[in-house]
């Protein structure tokens, strides 16, 4: 049997790179059985029935696993939204934020179309969320601004471009390596949303190594699978905070004497942040999608 890795899959079938070859393969029976589903960047032991087709016949332990987009073995996320045209929807940037850290991924934050950037809300949006403990870099797929950090950030790793239509992942990628053709998307004048233009996730070698995975967008996600009373896990910002609370299971929303409350009077934690939080914590609880 062959190593290799899954690149893409669609209809059932699965495209295979190995060190000298691409398989498409479909996946053994016992898979289904286990109600097991390859997924692009899974490790794969393949057995081939000539130099083009193959059957995959095992798959290697999963290092983490994201749920959407379904990608396997993810080191990091780069969460792309851009400054204008769309405006960043706050409350779904942390709500991908939250779903990277709960499946163990990294997340790095990207503002993109800073050549947009009007008002200089770039420079605070940068702020508020280093400060928050993520690492945001400032892009712009017009000027190459951030371009050479995003490459050094991606090297060796698999990184999962994520963030809604319209807001420049594509063109970000076609920037990071030559010749590599990605669809852009345009942005639509009335509504102010992207169209999509990516349809299936795929995994993309870099010349410079590592991988990146180019994403369907999207503007809504759910965090169902997550219990209310844990979110507070991932938000990195509470962490220091939360030790001056004065009950250990204080879910900071209505309790007396509560670190995080208090360090969002004193602008140590940002309002918005905390707003996010709350909004996120009641969508849960009440098991409504509110936007």
């Amino acid at each position: 049997m062959i190593k290799g890795i899954i690149l893409k899959g669609i209809a059932g079938f699965y495209y295979v790179k190995t060190d000298d070859n691409l398989f498409e393969c479909k996946a053994r029976g016992k898979f289904k059985n286990r109600k097991m589903i390859p997924l692009v960047g899974d490790r794969v032991l393949i057995l081939p029935e000539n130099d083009k087709k193959a059957t995959i016949e095992e798959i290697e332990d999963r290092t983490t696993q994201l749920l959407r987009p379904a990608v396997a073995n993810v080191d990091q996320s780069v969460i792309v939204f851009s400054i204008q045209n769309p405006d960043p929807n706050i409350i779904l940037l942390d709500k991908m934020t939250v779903l990277s850290l709960s499946s163990g991924v990294e997340p790095v934050i990207c503002f993109n179309k800073l050549d947009e950037d009007l008002n200089g809300s770039a420079a605070l949006l940068k702020t508020a969320y280093e400060t928050a403990g993520f690492k945001v870099i400032l892009s712009s797929a017009e000027t190459g601004e951030g371009i050479q950090e995003l490459k050094d950030l991606i090297k060796d790793k698999i990184t999962v471009f994520a963030g809604p239509s319209g807001v420049g992942k594509s063109s970000l990628l076609n920037k990071l390596q030559k010749g590599l053709v990605l669809k852009t998307g345009e942005i639509s004048v009335k509504i102010k949303r992207g169209k999509h233009t990516t349809r299936h996730s795929e995994l993309i070698e870099m010349e410079q190594g590592g991988w990146v995975v180019d994403t369907p967008g999207f503007t809504s996600l759910e965090l169902d699978f997550l219990e209310a009373d844990t979110l507070k896990e991932f938000f990195p910002d509470f962490e220091g905070h939360e030790d001056l609370c004065r009950f250990d299971d204080c879910i900071h929303i209505n309790e007396p004497k509560c670190g995080v409350m208090a360090a969002v009077e004193t602008n140590k934690i940002t309002k918005k942040r905390y707003d996010s939080y709350r909004y996120l914590y009641l969508e849960i609880k009440n098991g409504r999608r509110q936007f």
